[in-house]
C-alpha cells in the first residue's frame, strides 16, 4: 500500500465538505483554496505538484507540477500531516453546490479519469496528473475534453461534481450520450469520443452546441446536473454584464456554436 490509509466522514446535503482523518503522521494533500478547518496538531505545508513521489529530484517535481497547469490547476497544493500522537482531523469544502465523491482508487483498478477542477483532495501517495485524449476530436470540439486529469494511486480521492450527482455503470457495449460540461468523471476503462449531434436546426437553433460526448462501457460514469460554467454563465447572463454570452444557438449567440454549455 503506497497511499497513506485514511479515514473520512462527508457532511452535509447541497453545500457539503469532507472530514479527513488522520493518524499520527498521516497526510492528505488538496487543491489551494479547498482548506476549511483542521485540529491543531496538523502541519500545513505548500508542495510542488501532488507529493506522491512519482517524479524524483527537483526538475522532475517541476515537469510534473508543471503538467498540472495544463488542466488550469496550480503548480503547488497543500500538504496537510498529522505531528501528533493521536488522530486529528481536517476538513475540506466544496467550492459550489453540488456533491463530493468519494474514489477508492483500489475499486477503479489504480485510475479514474475526471474533468478538470473537480479533483478536491486525496491521502499521499496518490498522483493527480494529465490524461491526454489519442483522438484530436475531443480536443477540438469537447470543451473540456482534449485534457482530463487523471487520478492513480491505490488510495482514497475526492472529486467535486455540480448540482445532483448521477452514478452510472456501463455494461460492455453500453453507451451513455452526455453534455461534455456534465461529465465529472468515468473509469479507466470507459471508451470517451465525441459525436456530432447533426441536422441543420439542431446545429444553428437547438441551444446545446454542436457536440455530445460517447461514453461506452465497460465501466462506471458519474454525471452532473449543474457544471460550474453553466451555473457561472447563467449568473452573468442574469446580471447583464457586457460580454455575457448566451448558451449554443445563434439565436443566443455565436461564441458557444462548439462548446454547448461548457465554455464561458
Amino acid at each position: 500500500m503506497q497511499a497513506h490509509e485514511i479515514d473520512y466522514h462527508i457532511y452535509g446535503e447541497e453545500m457539503q465538505y469532507v472530514e479527513i482523518e488522520l493518524d499520527p503522521q498521516e497526510v492528505v494533500v488538496a487543491e489551494a483554496g479547498s482548506f476549511m478547518m483542521m485540529d491543531n496538531g496538523i502541519k500545513m505545508e505548500t508542495i510542488f505538484g501532488d507529493g506522491s513521489g512519482q517524479q524524483s529530484g527537483m526538475l522532475g517535481k517541476l515537469l510534473n507540477a508543471g503538467k498540472r497547469m495544463l488542466t488550469g490547476e496550480s503548480l503547488f497544493m497543500t500538504a496537510y500531516q498529522n505531528q501528533e500522537s493521536g488522530k486529528k482531523k481536517v476538513s475540506f469544502a466544496a467550492p459550489y453546490p453540488g456533491k463530493i465523491v468519494a474514489i477508492d482508487l483500489m475499486k477503479y483498478g489504480g485510475k479514474f479519469i475526471c474533468q478538470k477542477d473537480s479533483f478536491l483532495c486525496a491521502a499521499k501517495g496518490v498522483s493527480v496528473g494529465i490524461e491526454f485524449s489519442r483522438k484530436l476530436g475531443r480536443g477540438l470540439f469537447g470543451g473540456e475534453g482534449f485534457i482530463m486529469q487523471k487520478i492513480e494511486g491505490d488510495g482514497m480521492a475526492f472529486v467535486h461534481s455540480g448540482g445532483t450527482l448521477a452514478r452510472k455503470e456501463l455494461q460492455s457495449g453500453e453507451v451513455l450520450k452526455v453534455d461534455t460540461g456534465c461529465i465529472v468523471g468515468f473509469t479507466k476503462d470507459v471508451d470517451y469520443d465525441i459525436e456530432f449531434i447533426g441536422g441543420i436546426k439542431n446545429t444553428l437553433f437547438g441551444g446545446e452546441g454542436m457536440f455530445y460526448a460517447t461514453l461506452r462501457g465497460p465501466g462506471v460514469v458519474y454525471i452532473q446536473s449543474l457544471p460550474f460554467s453553466r451555473l457561472a454563465g447563467r449568473i452573468i447572463m442574469a446580471s447583464g454584464m457586457a460580454g455575457g454570452k448566451e448558451e449554443g444557438s445563434l439565436l443566443g449567440g455565436l461564441g458557444n456554436l462548439l462548446d454547448g454549455d461548457n465554455r464561458f
